[in-house]
């Protein structure tokens, strides 16, 4: 049974409350830009431009921070790190409603660049708490409520600013998020299982070189993790846009969401399978499949059909992605790496909202759906050459590789 994987999982010790955790300290993560941009919009009385600078400004410092973090969270634990973040994010936005613009914009970058970690210390917890023949199960059931506090958040952040106005939402955010910050400290997961600290020299083991794991071939998979947001966040731009230009803008909200079903349904199919797929025979799928999308026009509900086989494949090439990244990289640097992932999937985003919107303004949406699929393809087709098995290599990242300083193998495609 389909579900039988998500019952073993589930029944691990730890797992079922760090997911849970998770997903509640997700939302309020997941709620910072719209709050931030509806707040310099209504709030201050601004343009959208300057509440683009404003989330771009905290973006790059989440950008810059996420690695850190990870980093730091590998050498010293992970409440020192939970400690300084949760701090931050409360003198942030504790003081953030009350600032003029361009103290706002200053202090975005710190914001976001002492952001508080939640997405990859969870996928970082999750791979110690779960061993390596479970991890695209845990993955993927992340990966749903992913998408779950994304369906949340920024409509809770919507919500808020319409209902109590921008400061007091920011005064709400505030607390959403120190409550997380709060939430983790006291439930402080393990970074690595007992095994990989044992076998390392304890919690604080000696830092590993970079050389030694941050490959060639890992970038790439950082690129094509990239890809994947890349892909989903331009078409998203293309399906509102196309939506706009037939007058359908109504049902924006209810394709978006019926998309990120899709995903879920996705999500939980690719969990329940006997055995997973590479992430670039996914995330090249799911570009492929977005290539045509544009070619749909008329009723809305035939465009909504037609994102079908691209959106279910949306949650299953993210969450390999993660996997796979679990796998290669040594447990001492497991949280930089989470860290650098979560940095490719903003920039993968970040990167596609002016190249998509360039392509919507020039030859129109339909086309916008065909590049951002073609992106995808290329970055796969990039990748390609660096995934071949070496001899004699390979096995999971906690084993005689890390013994011997060494990133383990990519497995063939």
């Amino acid at each position: 049974m389909a579900i039988e994987p998500y019952r073993r999982l589930l029944a691990l010790p730890g797992v079922r409350t760090l997911l849970l955790v998770g997903l509640l300290a997700r939302i309020p993560t997941t709620a910072v830009n719209i709050t931030l941009t509806l707040h310099v919009v209504k709030g201050l009385g601004l343009g959208y431009a300057q509440a683009g600078m404003v989330t771009a400004a905290c973006t790059v410092g989440m950008a810059a921070g996420s690695p850190l973090a990870g980093r730091l969270a590998d050498s010293y634990g992970l409440r020192p790190v939970l400690l300084v973040t949760t701090a931050a994010q409360a003198l942030f936005w504790g003081t953030a409603w009350a600032m003029p613009f361009p103290v706002l914009l200053a202090a975005a970058v710190p914001a976001g660049l002492l952001g508080l970690p939640v997405f990859s210390v969870v996928r970082q917890c999750l791979t110690a708490l779960v061993p390596v023949e479970g991890r695209r199960v845990a993955f993927s059931l992340d990966s749903m409520l992913v998408e779950v506090s994304y369906m949340t958040g920024p409509a809770l952040g919507v919500a808020g600013v319409t209902m109590l106005g921008s400061t007091w939402t920011m005064g709400v955010v505030a607390a959403g998020l120190v409550g997380s910050g709060a939430a983790l400290l006291l439930l402080n997961p393990p970074i690595r299982s007992a095994e990989e600290d044992a076998e390392h020299g304890g919690a604080r083991a000696e830092r590993l070189p970079r050389r030694l794991w941050l490959t060639p071939r890992l970038v790439t998979l950082l690129g094509v993790s990239a890809a994947a947001t890349f892909v989903l966040t331009a078409g998203e731009l293309s399906l509102v846009a196309t939506l706009e230009r037939a007058g359908d803008t109504a049902w924006t909200g209810l394709a978006i969401g019926i998309w990120c079903l899709y995903s879920l349904i996705g999500g939980f199919v690719y969990g329940g399978l006997p055995r997973g797929f590479s992430p670039l025979l996914l995330i090249g799928a799911m570009g492929l499949l977005t290539v045509p999308v544009g070619l749909v026009g008329g009723d809305w509900r035939w465009l909504v059909v037609a994102l079908l086989p691209a959106g279910l494949l949306c949650a299953p090439g993210l969450s390999s992605t993660v996997e796979t990244l679990s796998r290669w990289v040594p447990a001492r640097a497991r949280g930089e790496a989470m860290g650098l992932h979560g940095t490719a999937l903003l920039v993968g985003g970040a990167v596609s909202a002016p190249v998509a919107g360039a392509v919507i303004d020039g030859p129109g949406p339909g086309w916008a759906f065909a590049a951002a699929g073609l992106v995808g393809v290329v970055m796969v087709l990039a990748a390609l050459p660096f995934w071949r098995r070496s001899a004699g290599t390979g096995g999971p990242a906690g084993g005689e590789a890390q013994k011997a300083g060494r990133a383990p193998a990519a497995e063939a495609v």
